[in-house]
């Protein structure tokens, strides 16, 4: 089987670092019916970032505006869904380095029953030129 790859959008907020700000954000958006491929939150100075990949764009920003989140995005990024196996990653980020694009950032997780996803951005002025490298237009 081979790797899935595609440019995705995601979208940000930031909320106060403190306990159950996570919570309130995902149980918002399941409680208005938003379904999410990907979630990342992480600390940013003395705030939260929670960096969120719809399925849909439109209700996302739909319910954000109804939450009153101050949203930012969408900005790209690239979603990866495969078999799991040893050095799953390897040949992608090989291809990437062989053009001469630098990863930002990438976060990977075994899924289960065999099966991994990862996320990975790059730079904006990059994003066409990664695109074209992994065979993804």
């Amino acid at each position: 089987m081979t790797d899935t790859i595609r440019l995705a959008q995601y979208y940000k907020i930031e909320t106060p670092d403190k306990p159950g700000e996570f919570s309130r954000a995902l149980t918002f958006l399941r409680e208005t019916g938003v379904n999410l491929l990907a979630f990342a939150g992480f600390p940013r100075g003395r705030r939260d970032q929670l960096d969120f990949i719809p399925s849909d764009p439109g209700s996302f920003t739909a319910a954000a505006k109804v939450a009153k989140w101050k949203v930012k995005g969408p900005k790209p990024c690239f979603l990866i869904e495969g078999e799991d196996r040893p050095g799953a990653l390897t040949d992608l980020l090989k291809r990437l380095a062989d053009a001469k694009i630098n990863v930002t950032a990438i976060d990977a997780v075994c899924a289960g029953a065999g099966r991994y996803g990862a996320l990975f951005w790059v730079k904006p002025r990059d994003v066409k030129k990664a695109a074209k490298a992994l065979g993804i237009q």
